[in-house]
């Protein structure tokens, strides 16, 4: 079965996450996982500025086939839901401009491919990043685990793209 480098990201102006992982077959192997941060007192242009080019060093850095991106689902502000997907844009121009095949998943679709269950709790789900990647302790922050889920949610559905 053939290696995969997938690049899962949990889009925020303000943070972030994202976590690489390498997929071969059953297999899943973690290489990478933290957060890009970028600075409230920064420009919103600044700060999307700042995200595509540190996400272009990452992408350069692992060679990703695949870049797996969280699809916005339900923001209680919309403010903030405008500003998110901004940044879901400037991620996905980065990919496209690279070459990278985009997919995306909603919140539920990664939560049912990680625990079985689209109500999964945060800690329930970074307990099963840690044991579907083996990792030694939980992935941290939040964002970063979000994303190294997302990278698993993709690789799952790769593996199901094989048999069909």
């Amino acid at each position: 079965m053939k290696k995969k480098i997938i690049l899962g990201i949990d889009p925020g102006y303000g943070r972030t996450g994202y976590g690489v992982i390498d997929a071969q077959g059953q297999k899943l192997t973690c290489l990478d996982y933290g957060v890009i941060e970028t600075s409230a007192r920064e420009k919103f242009k600044d700060r999307l500025n700042h995200l595509h080019q540190d996400l272009k060093k990452i992408i350069k850095k692992y060679n990703p086939e695949i870049v797996a991106i969280e699809d916005l689902f339900f923001f209680k502000n919309a403010k903030t839901a405008m500003k998110v997907g901004q940044a879901r844009g400037v991620i996905i121009l980065t990919a496209v401009q690279a070459k990278k095949e985009v997919v995306e998943f909603t919140p539920l679709q990664v939560k049912q491919a990680i625990a079985g269950y689209g109500r999964a709790e945060k800690a329930q789900m970074q307990k099963m990043v840690k044991v579907l990647l083996g990792l030694k302790e939980l992935p941290k922050p939040d964002d970063a685990a979000d994303a190294l889920a997302i990278a698993i949610c993709a690789a799952s559905t790769l593996r199901l793209r094989e048999f069909v």
